[in-house]
């Protein structure tokens, strides 16, 4: 056996948490223990988009493979595909205005269906604890980071990465400890600005989510091209979006409702709470058939009130990194939350798994993750944020008062022109860069000690 270099600590077992211990695994130097806060291993939601730049990391994984046995045809690599049809839909007569067409497919699946594979795949070296709730960590003088949890029972590792979502309890007390040191220093200012990234804010948007049995969609309209094809159906103040997973069993559905004026403030309620669907109907009055015919086959849900993390000044902190949410959480529009968390755990495993990183050379490490991942995840957030406002009309007045057809139609195109510019690195690009530019850094850094 090999002798282990150090002791990585993942908290969190979502789809970041679990790709970031897969892929550490492929070292056996490296030692992994996976703590995760609820019971039992599984994703909260429903469906999962994956675009052709995070479904080669999965390929790289040799997880894609047994994820294609979920999906109704393997996706395309080379060719031209119709991603997603969007259509103008807050009218009595809806019309499509774009199809986006992308070089390789947009793989839709059911998250329970994502993390069952991502399990199966995860190697018995690869220690996993349930009902470990983080609370609060501390670091010693010899670098060694100590966990403790809310039943009381705690850890030891060299490094910690925070998984843990949106209300991460990592990145709560790396920015607290930040702060703290920023106050000692004296400098009031930065401390405040630290504190202010804890709490996570409002996104001004709110996302309604059900699964509907495509049977009974079929049944009442047996042609709906939600049974069969990736539909967004988009207006003022909202859109929704459905496709087919499991397989076509299901049709997954989500409902979004817009008021980008409040976005940064409190939103008054519960995060996600279980809802009607009278509830998941208001706001949609008015709008197409295709639309009420989905509305009326939703029977009960979830809302859900759409947080941000504020923009991070680091993602590390000494031998701390975070990913996914608890690094970067943002609006799902263009449905590349879950494709991020899946970039910073490939990454962050390439700077830990180089045969360069020691244990003394962690937080050199770290900050190679930190420069490389945190500007394109940042942007990412900001792209998906402007997407929301052009799906709900928010943005460029695209619902002013037009002299005729033609200047609305005019302005339908430069939407389509934007949305297809804002989505273009999913398909067009590849995380290989990266990789190549995070171990070349490792060199150099090596090379200068």
């Amino acid at each position: 056996m090999a002798d282990k270099r150090f002791r990585v600590a993942i908290c969190g077992a979502g789809v970041g948490g679990m790709v970031c211990a897969l892929a550490l695994a492929r070292d056996p130097s490296i030692e992994v223990e996976l703590y995760e806060a609820t019971s039992r291993f599984g994703e909260i939601g429903a469906g999962i988009g994956i675009w052709p730049r995070t479904w080669k990391i999965l390929e790289q994984l040799h997880v894609a493979e047994d994820l294609v046995c979920v999906l109704p045809a393997p996706p395309a690599h080379d060719t031209e595909a119709i991603a997603l049809t969007m259509r103008r839909s807050d009218k009595p007569e809806g019309h499509d205005f774009h199809k986006l067409k992308i070089k390789g497919s947009l793989v839709v699946l059911h998250r329970a269906d994502f993390h069952r594979v991502l399990l199966k795949h995860l190697p018995p070296q690869c220690k996993t604890h349930l009902s470990k709730r983080l609370l609060r960590y501390s670091q010693d003088n010899s670098g060694s980071i100590h966990l403790q949890f809310n039943d009381g029972s705690t850890a030891i590792c060299d490094v910690l990465v925070g998984a843990d979502g949106l209300k991460s309890a990592v990145r709560a007390t790396l920015l607290d400890l930040e702060a703290q040191a920023a106050r000692v220093r004296g400098d009031a200012q930065a401390a405040g600005f630290l504190e202010s990234c804890i709490v996570p804010k409002w996104s001004g948007e709110v996302s309604y989510r059900t699964l509907v049995p495509a049977i009974k969609l079929r049944e009442k309209v047996p042609n709906h091209r939600a049974l069969t094809h990736n539909i967004q159906y988009i207006g003022r103040g909202g859109y929704i979006v459905a496709y087919p997973i499991s397989k076509g069993e299901t049709v997954n559905f989500v409902a979004f409702r817009t008021s980008h004026e409040l976005k940064g403030t409190e939103f008054n309620g519960p995060w996600v709470t279980n809802v009607s669907a009278q509830e998941f109907q208001a706001g949609f009055d008015g709008w197409e058939a295709e639309v009420t015919q989905l509305l009326q086959c939703a029977e009960k849900g979830m809302r859900w009130a759409i947080h941000e993390v504020k923009p991070l000044q680091s993602f590390v902190s000494g031998r701390v990194a975070l990913i996914g949410d608890a690094a970067h959480a943002m609006t799902p529009n263009q449905g590349s939350g879950a494709g991020q968390a899946i970039e910073d755990a490939y990454i962050l495993a390439t700077v830990l798994g180089n045969p360069l990183t020691s244990i003394d050379a962690i937080p050199e490490a770290l900050t190679i993750y930190d420069t490389i991942r945190r500007p394109f995840a940042q942007d990412i957030a900001e792209r998906s944020f402007s997407n929301g406002l052009l799906f709900s009309f928010d943005r460029d007045n695209y619902e002013s008062e037009f002299p005729d057809e033609e200047s609305k139609r005019n302005k339908l195109k430069e939407l389509r022109s934007s949305v297809t510019e804002q989505w273009k690195w999913a398909w067009s690009t590849t995380l290989d860069g990266a990789v190549a530019e995070a171990n070349e850094r490792l060199q150099k850094a090596h090379a200068g000690n």
